[in-house]
């Protein structure tokens, strides 16, 4: 006899999830939760990846009330059945162009997957923001999440914001990367992530490293980075990577780049509306305040 489903979705991988009944308990990669937190929809479990700690890294988290959920590990150190112990009808994860769930030992996933369906959300490099943004738009409405025109209106006025002030803005030096150690710091490839190539739709010129080893990032060390003197700084702030604030006391930034307006970065930010629209804005305030600065000459 077949199985009845009332619920069903094809993820990123081509793989169909199934239940009787659409899930309402979800435990989910960090970055999908806080996503789905978005749209209303809040998990009762979370995970992190092999990059993340023993507690919930909140540069992450977006919205979502991190003392509220369940943290059940990162990487290597998330037990499948702690997993299953929460009693998911449903767990949702990302990855980046592969079957991969990602933050997950594989063996980990494969035991998880033959007991709850899964769906995985695609945010690697060959998908562009607003792909990843609908995906997960897709499977917020297929779990009940009501339709919210105001997000999508509010992401359309700061790209428009940000177009207008590019455009005035070419002479500024734009740079994106990852604080690694006090030695040593990676540069960001533009085209490697779909948010720094939405700015680039939008006119914004940020520096394109040179070729070299690593997909994602070049990685150099401080003396190169600070000889680009940029103007802007997207910087990571998650929690694997050096803190920001710890910029002041590495020499070679200061004598360089010391005079750079930091802004902060998650590249693993939530894949949503609102959540785009506000760093958006944030780029574009740096934008706005940096041409002034240049205008007055200070």
């Amino acid at each position: 006899m077949a199985r009845q489903t009332d619920w069903e979705f094809l993820d990123d991988r081509g793989r169909s999830a199934t239940a009787a009944r659409t899930p309402s308990r979800l435990v989910a990669y960090i970055q999908a939760g806080a996503t789905l937190f978005d749209h209303g929809i809040r998990p009762v479990g979370l995970f992190g990846s092999h990059h993340d700690g023993e507690t919930a890294d909140p540069a992450k988290a977006g919205t979502l009330p991190l003392e509220d959920i369940a943290y059940l590990g990162s990487g290597t150190r998330v037990d499948a059945e702690a997993v299953l112990d929460a009693e998911p009808d449903l767990v949702v994860g990302v990855g980046y162009g592969s079957d991969q769930l990602y933050g997950l030992d594989p063996d980990t996933a494969k035991h998880i997957e033959e007991q709850v369906p899964v769906v995985v959300c695609d945010v690697g490099q060959g998908r562009s923001l607003a792909d990843v943004r609908d995906r997960f738009t897709a499977l917020a409405r297929s779990l009940g999440a009501e339709r919210n025109p105001s997000g999508a209106a509010e992401l359309d006025r700061a790209e428009g914001r940000l177009r207008a002030l590019a455009a005035d803005a070419t002479h500024l030096t734009i740079l994106a990367l990852s604080p690694g150690t006090p030695e040593s710091v990676h540069l960001a490839r533009p085209r490697a992530w779909p948010d720094l190539r939405t700015l680039v739709e939008c006119g914004i010129g940020l520096v394109e490293p040179e070729r070299g080893p690593g997909a994602n990032w070049s990685t150099v060390d401080w003396t190169v980075a600070a000889s680009l003197e940029p103007d802007i700084v997207l910087a990571d702030v998650r929690a694997n990577a050096l803190p920001v604030g710890e910029l002041g006391g590495i020499e070679a930034w200061q004598a360089g780049a010391g005079r750079a307006r930091i802004v902060p970065w998650n590249p693993e930010a939530p894949c949503s509306h609102r959540a785009h629209a506000r760093f958006i804005d944030t780029v574009a305030e740096a934008v706005q305040a940096s041409a002034a600065s240049a205008a007055s000459g200070s």
